[in-house]
């Protein structure tokens, strides 16, 4: 378990002499000669190695890790080549990377395998193995307290990279998620750094670290004054062509430059149709499976009697992806985020005992979300969870599928977290709705922000940049239906505003 603990604090996927050999070929083949070469975490030395051997007219070489074992390895395996090779132990958040880097001559090849592991996988070991805590996204305040800040360290350490090298001559050829890649290369176009060029190249990380991770190699080139914003993505190491181009455009990040430049004009800013759904994070307490009426099971096995009031017909983002009805129900203690929790103990005397039963279960809840709320506080719920009619996604398959849906058994359908939902009023709203997302138009607009790959690969960021009267106008199917639907886009959910315009 010891040694088990230390692979994961250190993030310790050593990489294979071929792959490191095929990824030096490839660097090669884009007529890239370095004179020298760094590699910040080295590990056993198998990319240094691989470097040496395909650029033979390197004149230094660095290679740098903290493990003194995995530097004795390193060091037995790069001699004998007539570069200058220095091999040394060193701690990558301690090290003066500024003086080793200003002793390598130009142009500077930078490669290697970060570490793949999160800050708060680190965090949660007790690791000392990590930078200076900062909040290098700017998140608001929310998006950090919801996970948001959560970051790779090689993310972290990549940016450094791209700091070393801005303005100089210089590539770096690094394996990574394919996450971590985005996001390192939007940073880097943020900022104005001088990529010339960037791709990224994906690997099958199960074959050659028998990990489920979508990665890549990434590389980026750069020189003085240079300013890409696109990069090209390759299926493989051997792929002669792109599979499409992703890139910044107009202050975003955009999945697909092309299909983006096409469908562009259907864009906009500041909407809120679009919401997640109910977010508690106690399962066991709030998610409920009906016995006969009135009466449910909880996860923990116990049968219970509650409201029917307060109990919502339940689809999470299998039962979309699969276009199942409800099989569990949700027990929904406030109606909107400025209600009193307090008064569930007139309304729904039963629930509120019951949550007061297991409020142990609910104090554990750890996200900070929770700190100075009532202890039964739920998000993500409005008057839009209410509306009769909707149309909801998944926000994890890897399918852009919008599903109708109705009222179950004559109560509002509700949703869990990793779902997205448009509120409707009536089932014409809503197969109107529907026509128009399911447009050749609508898709092609969607799937130039989508990255597959991504954790969740839909948000309701992406749907909200969709406008519906734009699409309706364009489909020239403009009517006061679709113009009370483009309406509901710009509706801040106060409770009496998104009251009126979903009911009345």
């Amino acid at each position: 378990m010891a040694s088990s603990k230390k692979k994961i604090e250190f993030g310790d996927f050593q990489t294979p002499t071929v792959l490191a050999s095929e990824v030096c070929s490839l660097v090669s083949s884009m007529e890239f000669l370095p004179r020298s070469i760094l590699e910040p975490t080295c590990g056993k030395g198998s990319f240094i190695g691989a470097a040496l051997k395909a650029f033979p007219g390197v004149s230094k070489a660095c290679g740098f890790d903290i493990n003194h074992d995995y530097i004795h390895q390193a060091k037995r395996d790069t001699t004998g080549f007539s570069s200058e090779v220095h091999i040394k132990q060193a701690d990558f958040f301690l090290t003066n990377w500024d003086k080793v880097v200003s002793s390598l001559p130009d142009p500077l090849l930078i490669i290697g395998n970060p570490p793949w592991v999160t800050n708060s996988v680190l965090g949660s070991l007790g690791s000392g193995n990590l930078p200076v805590k900062s909040n290098v996204e700017n998140l608001r305040g929310i998006d950090a307290l919801m996970g948001k800040s959560n970051f790779d360290i090689s993310e972290w350490m990549l940016r450094q990279y791209t700091d070393w090298l801005n303005n100089k001559n210089g590539l770096m050829a690094i394996l990574c998620k394919t996450s971590v890649a985005r996001k390192v290369l939007r940073d880097a176009w943020d900022t104005s750094k001088s990529v010339s060029s960037a791709s990224v190249y994906r690997i099958d990380s199960k074959k050659h670290f028998n990990v489920a991770v979508d990665a890549c190699v990434l590389i980026m080139r750069f020189s003085p004054g240079a300013s890409s914003k696109e990069c090209s993505e390759f299926e493989s190491l051997d792929a002669t062509s792109p599979s499409r181009v992703f890139g910044l455009r107009d202050d975003r990040l955009i999945a697909n430059v092309t299909s983006y430049s096409q469908n562009s004009y259907l864009i906009a800013d500041g909407l809120s149709g679009w919401r997640s759904g109910i977010k508690h994070d106690c399962s066991r307490i709030f998610e409920l499976t009906r016995q006969e009426e009135g009466v449910y099971l909880n996860g923990l096995g116990e049968s219970i009697e509650l409201e029917q009031t307060v109990v919502y017909p339940l689809l999470k983002s299998s039962d979309l992806a699969r276009n199942r009805k409800p099989r569990k129900w949700l027990l929904v203690p406030h109606e909107s985020m400025n209600a009193d929790v307090g008064l569930l103990q007139k309304k729904a005397p039963q629930a509120w005992e019951y949550l007061e039963a297991h409020s142990k279960f609910l104090e554990k809840r750890g996200s900070s979300i929770y700190r100075k709320r009532h202890p039964f506080s739920i998000f993500g719920v409005g008057a839009y969870s209410f509306a009769p009619w909707k149309i909801a996604i998944s926000g994890l398959y890897k399918e852009l599928t919008f599903v109708k849906v109705s009222e179950y058994e004559k109560r509002p359908v509700v949703f869990d977290d990793t779902c997205y939902s448009f509120p409707c009023r009536s089932q014409e709203e809503c197969d109107i709705l529907f026509e128009l997302l399911s447009s050749k138009a609508a898709r092609d607009f969607l799937l130039a922000f989508i990255f597959w790959d991504a954790k969740r690969p839909i948000t309701a960021q992406i749907l909200n940049q969709l406008d519906l009267s734009l699409l309706a106008e364009a489909l020239g199917k403009k009517t006061k239906i679709t113009e009370r639907l483009s309406q509901r886009q710009t509706a801040r959910y106060t409770k009496h505003e998104g009251q009126q315009l979903l009911f009345t």
